[in-house]
């Protein structure tokens, strides 16, 4: 399938979480190529927040992360809608790179617990070893929200880095 087939598959599943939206996006991340990331980072700045989210979500496993992580840290710092911050977070975690650091350290003090829920998420894998200080005291605060499923991810989160609770 082309990368436009593929984008319009994954923009005509409803469900963010469904399988025929993922199975495209997973198509279009084994492409790995630069075709896939322009679409990708067409998509991020597109006006719905279906394809902001889409065009995140590729990104978050694509390969590209030198080109990547600009588009991501400008979507973290200027998005409004936390479902597309929140796989902002994700991808941030999948490229695993300490660069994003000041961006998830900023959003995990959102007030959306879903936002913080994705900072619990990427920040074990991009505080680096040893851990950034900065870094694992936003784990240690999201370690004891008042969501319990953030604070369940951020105390994993501390164990995995080494950081206690």
């Amino acid at each position: 399938m082309s990368v436009t087939s593929l984008i319009e598959t994954a923009l005509g599943d409803p469900d963010h979480d469904g399988a025929i939206r993922w199975q495209a996006i997973a198509q279009l991340q084994e492409r790995g190529d630069l075709e896939t990331f322009t679409a990708a980072r067409r998509l991020c700045g597109g006006t719905t927040t279906a394809e902001r989210m889409l065009g995140v979500d590729i990104l978050g496993r694509l390969g590209f992360t030198d080109r990547s992580l600009p588009v991501l840290r400008f979507l973290a710092a200027g998005e409004d809608d936390p479902m597309v911050l929140y796989s902002v977070l994700i991808a941030f975690g999948h490229l695993r790179d300490r660069r994003a650091l000041p961006s998830v350290i900023e959003l995990a003090g959102h007030s959306d617990a879903g936002v913080r829920y994705g900072a619990a998420y990427a920040l074990p894998n991009i505080v680096g070893s040893p851990p950034d200080p900065a870094g694992l005291a936003a784990l240690r605060r999201l370690a004891h929200d008042s969501d319990e499923d953030v604070a369940d991810w951020a105390c994993l989160g501390m164990t995995l880095v080494g950081g206690g609770a």
